[in-house]
């Protein structure tokens, strides 16, 4: 539009003057070529960055397996804990049982040692007697049959007495010895199983220890990955800038390309009224040098400049207007969260209402301004056009060429630069200059 009224105004000088103005000297323009370059530049870096990022992504997605393994394994060596208390416990248990075993062992000894101290005392008094068969001058001493009957039954009470002791000797001897057994078998069991989980407790200890070592190599591989990420991303905004600078130049030209032009149109007209020709029989002005744009794509150019003017601005759900950015508005939601009513900036509809304003006047929401030109197939899509996705359209982006586009992408994020995206993508692009 700068360039319309500078060019009115030109006109009225000119023509109320009749004195020629000089247009100033001309801007640089950049040759096709070196925008061509500078667009596979920044191409170039956006494939380096989708690549970082998929690397990014699968040093991520590495990061979260060996998490897990660091979990199972923290897990696996809290088992083994547990299994060599249980296998300590089965020790003390096992220990208590044999001295436990080896205290009635020492108990029956001692009670046999004293039967045999009396079966001992009543051999040797048989036999200071002349008998071994249970001192028969005992039964020869009676004095009457009833006296006789009372020491066979005392004799026979004595000898089953002994009998009976040395029956609970051997029982208490073989007792003794299997409880020995049984405990020195559950204390070497209860040993091996403490052994086995304290085996089991150092080789999870050790899988731990390399699963952390190997997260923190990944992590910082991670890290890595990510600041070459955020290095060649910088390298892509600084290409893109320089793109977009060269576009602006080329832009600036074709303004003073045209400017200059008319100068050269009013000035054959003032010759031939003063030659005395009519208006109408001018000889026609030089030919301006080639690659002058269209009227319609200069206003692209414009609309492309516009947009590219706002690279960094802050995405703010509900910003933006035909002006420039605005403070954002509260959804209830996600945008609050990320405080987007309290930022400057622009949504992804609010930055093409901007860019295309004073050309085209665009509602808020991407779903209509969909309807708002003509619809092109994709295969068709031009620079300048608008594309959009989902199936109920949710978002908008201004399509530069050469695969890339500018938005405004969601809340935490800024104006910029980057490759179309095709996943869930409208199959065609609207069309609203040219």
């Amino acid at each position: 539009m700068a360039g319309t009224v500078s060019a009115v105004v030109i006109a009225a000088v000119l023509a109320g003057t009749g004195v020629s103005a000089a247009v100033p000297p001309p801007p640089p323009n950049p040759s096709d070529a070196e925008i061509s370059a500078g667009q596979a530049d920044a191409n170039a870096k956006a494939g380096e960055v989708g690549q970082l990022t998929n690397r990014l992504a699968a040093a991520e997605s590495r990061l979260s397996a060996l998490q897990d393994e660091v979990e199972l394994k923290r897990e696996l060596a809290n088992k083994a804990l547990v299994d060599q208390r249980r296998a300590q416990d089965a020790s003390a248990q096992a220990q208590a049982d044999a001295d436990a075993a080896r205290r009635e062992a020492d108990a029956a000894a001692r009670d046999i040692d004293a039967a045999r101290a009396r079966l001992d005392a009543f051999i040797a008094g048989s036999f200071q007697q002349g008998s071994t068969m249970g001192s028969i001058s005992a039964y020869l001493g009676s004095t009457d049959p009833k006296d006789l009957l009372a020491r066979a039954q005392l004799l026979s009470s004595v000898t089953d007495s002994q009998l009976n002791a040395l029956d609970l000797m051997r029982q208490a001897q073989t007792g003794k010895a299997n409880k020995d057994a049984a405990a020195r078998a559950a204390l070497q069991l209860a040993r091996q199983r403490q052994a086995e989980a304290e085996q089991a407790q150092r080789a999870a200890d050790a899988a731990q220890a390399a699963a952390v070592r190997a997260q923190q190599d990944q992590a910082a591989g991670a890290v890595g990955l990510q600041a070459d990420k955020d290095a060649v991303e910088q390298q892509l905004y600084q290409a893109q800038q320089r793109v977009a600078g060269l576009q602006g130049q080329r832009q600036r030209y074709e303004e003073w390309l045209a400017q200059k032009r008319r100068e050269e149109e009013e000035q054959a007209r003032q010759a031939a009224l003063n030659a005395g020709r009519a208006p109408g029989q001018a000889a026609p002005g030089p030919a301006g040098p080639a690659g002058s744009g269209s009227p319609a794509g200069s206003a692209i150019e414009r609309v492309i400049a516009r947009a590219m003017a706002q690279l960094g601005v802050p995405y703010s759900w509900g910003g933006g207007n035909a002006y420039g950015p605005t403070l954002g508005i509260r959804d209830g939601g996600v945008a609050d969260a990320y405080g987007d009513y309290r930022k400057v900036g622009f949504d992804c509809s609010g930055l093409m209402i901007y860019a295309f304003a004073g050309f085209v006047s665009l509602p808020h929401y991407s779903g209509y301004q969909a309807e708002a030109g003509r619809r092109v197939p994709l295969s068709q899509m031009r620079r300048g056009d608008l594309l959009f996705w989902g199936s109920d359209i949710h978002h908008v982006a201004l399509y530069l060429g050469s695969g890339m586009m500018i938005e405004a992408p969601q809340s935490g994020m800024v104006v910029r630069v980057t490759r179309v995206r095709y996943g869930d993508i409208v199959p065609y692009a609207t069309r609203l200059i040219g």
